[in-house]
């Protein structure tokens, strides 16, 4: 009996059935035409400081949605639905025209750097703090960069410690080219992302509306997305909870020049940034999969993983899906729980610095290349096949998949392994291949088109399902509720901003 075998038949049909996933979904607001919406987040949302659902991400043209924590893949869908059935009726609404979800990963046309929104989120010091964290994001990466949107998939397995949930981390970062390859949806973009950028993407077509790789999975998760030069200097270890969050503290605390050069605050006196150090606070930390625990009012995230170790994982390496109306599918779903406990549950060993190095040149070329036939990546030392060493991947999955059939009824996970089994034989099959087909073949190799008619028919699809009046009470008053909540916190502050800044940002305060 193999190592997995034996650890998951140590698994009760009780554990399993005790799994909890939640989805948090960015998306732009973009006009009919596809350009950003430059309005500000619609009142009718509620106040994206408070709302327990509905908030805005970097931008204030960014909506997130996020759906409660749920024992069952449908349920969990079935509310990300919901959030987005109410959304949209508020988009309609929106100045002449109404406004669109997009429904890419990549933005859409954007403006000039300087003219994207910023987040706000009200005059209260938590809220002035969120907005000056967006506003040094953009000093330290770029505006559009941050403009990227994607699904991440929040997990949890009741009875895990933290060293579990490490060792299921370092092993979902050994194979997330997995899921990179299987679910990537970005292999092409609108130019104006990378003007004025060096890059090494190719014209799509003759009418230079699209750039592109050939064999692309997600290039929001290659070297032109979610990158840093600044990060790249960090050797972030996942071997446990001590060693993941004395890193993440020293760079919490180590001054780094180039934004000691940008400073807190302007000459005149506006803000720049929350702080000086290498990251400004916990969430500036880019990586596939984060270990995560719930914090308190006013708490600092490692704060809360020190105290209290890790709660769940939030897995972000995850594309929207444009070809569906809410950007991931149940199937898609599934395929990321039997993958998750694939991770815990097989052997895995102390990372190294070799190792994470490694890793990340895995990750680049999957997602520049990760459909190009016979591409190599590195494991061990040793050149294997993406194709072969994917596959053998998922056939370990097999009794995982099995065996939450047998614990939770049907054949749901079973089927979404073999869709997966057969995509990895078949790259043609892959979302990012189907993305290049159909742009150009319907699009006319357009990207802005592609992704706007994906955007309509979405909302199209959406506000066609039911709609009772009572959920649209019920998200109505959510978002008033929410309005009542912020202004209570606004006129609940006591201390001045800059020492309610200088408390928050306190040595002390990371545990």
């Amino acid at each position: 009996m193999s190592t997995l075998h034996q650890r998951l038949a140590a698994l009760t049909d009780d554990r399993l059935a005790g799994m909890r996933r939640g989805i948090e979904k960015e998306g732009l607001r973009v006009l009919p035409t596809g350009q950003l919406a430059l309005t500000p987040h619609p009142v009718a949302l509620g106040s994206a400081l408070t709302h327990p659902a509905i908030t805005t991400d970097y931008s204030e043209s960014q909506l997130e949605l996020i759906t409660g924590v749920h024992g069952g893949v449908q349920p969990c869908l079935d509310e990300l639905t919901e959030l987005h059935q109410f959304t949209h009726r508020v988009l309609l609404q929106q100045q002449p025209g109404g406004e669109l979800l997009w429904a890419s990963s990549m933005p859409c046309p954007l403006p000039p750097d300087e003219t994207i929104p910023l987040g706000r989120y009200g005059s209260s010091n938590v809220g002035r703090a969120k907005s000056i964290y967006r506003m040094g994001l953009g000093h330290r990466y770029g505006r559009r960069m941050q403009t990227i949107s994607g699904i991440h998939y929040n997990w949890s397995l009741p009875g895990l410690s933290s060293d579990e949930y490490f060792a299921l981390i370092r092993n979902f970062r050994r194979q997330a080219f997995v899921l990179l390859y299987l679910f990537g949806a970005s292999p092409a973009l609108c130019p104006s992302f990378v003007q004025g950028r060096k890059h090494a993407l190719q014209p799509l077509g003759e009418g230079g509306h699209a750039l592109y790789l050939p064999h692309a999975t997600s290039l929001r998760m290659g070297r032109l997305g979610y990158q840093s030069e600044a990060q790249a200097s960090l050797r972030v270890s996942y071997n446990g909870l001590k060693g993941y969050a004395d890193s993440l503290h020293e760079a919490l605390t180590r001054p780094y020049p180039a934004y000691e050069a940008i400073g807190v605050r302007s000459l005149g006196g506006d803000y720049n940034q929350l702080g000086t150090s290498l990251l400004q606070i916990e969430n500036e930390f880019y990586g596939t999969i984060r270990p995560k625990r719930t914090v308190h009012s006013g708490e600092r995230p490692l704060h809360a993983l020190r105290e209290r170790g890790v709660e769940y994982v939030e897995v972000r390496l995850m594309d929207l899906d444009p070809f569906v109306p809410v950007g991931i599918t149940a199937q898609t779903m599934r395929l990321l729980d039997v993958f998750l406990l694939h991770c815990l549950l097989t052997d895995s060993p102390p990372d190294t610095p070799e190792e994470i190095a490694t890793l990340k040149a895995n990750q680049q070329l999957t997602a520049e290349r990760g459909r190009e036939a016979g591409l190599m990546l590195e494991r061990a030392g040793a050149q294997v096949a993406l194709a072969d060493w994917g596959a053998e991947v998922l056939a370990e999955c097999a009794p995982i998949a099995s065996a939450l059939d047998a614990a939770l009824g049907g054949e749901l996970y079973a089927q979404a392994l073999a869709a997966a089994q057969a995509t990895m034989a078949q790259p043609e099959a892959t979302p990012s291949a189907h993305v290049l087909a159909e742009l150009v073949q319907q699009h006319d190799s357009d990207f802005t088109a592609f992704a706007r008619s994906h955007s309509q028919t979405a909302r199209d699809v959406l506000l066609a399902q039911p709609w009772a009046d009572t959920q649209q009470q019920r998200y109505l008053q959510l978002a008033e509720q929410s309005l009542a909540e912020q202004q209570r916190i606004e006129e609940g502050d006591t201390l001045p901003f800059e020492e309610w800044r200088e408390r928050y940002m306190a040595v002390a305060e990371l545990g």
